[in-house]
C-alpha cells in the first residue's frame, strides 16, 4: 500500500488550518490535496491530538499484523481440509492419482528437481 505524503502532524495541522476559519477549497489547494482527501481526514482524524492520532496509527499497524499472524495460522488447516474433501477427477484411478501423471512414471522423484 502506497504510504501518505503527509505525517500525522501535518494532516492534523491542516484540519486545524481549516477549524481556525479557512475555506476547505482554500486549504486544499494550499497544501494539493483533494476535498474528498480532506474530508477523509478530517473523518479519521478530527478532534485528535497528535499523540493521539500516533496512537491510532500504532494500533491500526499492530491489527494488520496480528490479522496477518492469524491468516498465516489458519492457511495450513484450510488446505489440509479441502485436500481431504476434494473427490477424484473423472478417469482416474480409485485413489486419486492419474496412472500417466508425473509422479507415477518414476521420472520425477524429487522435491526440487532444479537444485543440484
Amino acid at each position: 500500500m502506497k504510504g501518505s505524503r503527509f505525517s500525522e502532524e501535518q494532516i492534523i495541522g491542516v484540519l486545524r488550518e481549516h477549524e481556525a476559519g479557512a475555506k476547505t477549497e482554500e486549504v486544499c489547494r494550499r497544501h494539493g490535496i483533494s476535498s474528498a482527501t480532506f474530508y477523509k481526514w478530517k473523518a479519521k482524524y478530527g478532534g485528535l491530538d497528535v499523540s493521539e492520532a500516533r496512537r491510532l496509527k500504532s494500533l491500526e499497524d499492530e491489527n494488520r499484523r496480528l490479522k496477518k499472524l492469524l491468516a498465516e495460522a489458519m492457511l495450513p488447516g484450510f488446505y489440509s481440509a479441502a485436500f481431504h474433501s476434494a473427490k477424484p477427477v473423472r478417469g482416474t484411478s480409485s485413489s486419486g492419482w492419474d496412472s500417466t501423471s508425473p509422479a507415477q512414471t518414476g521420472w520425477y522423484t524429487e522435491a526440487f528437481p532444479c537444485e543440484s
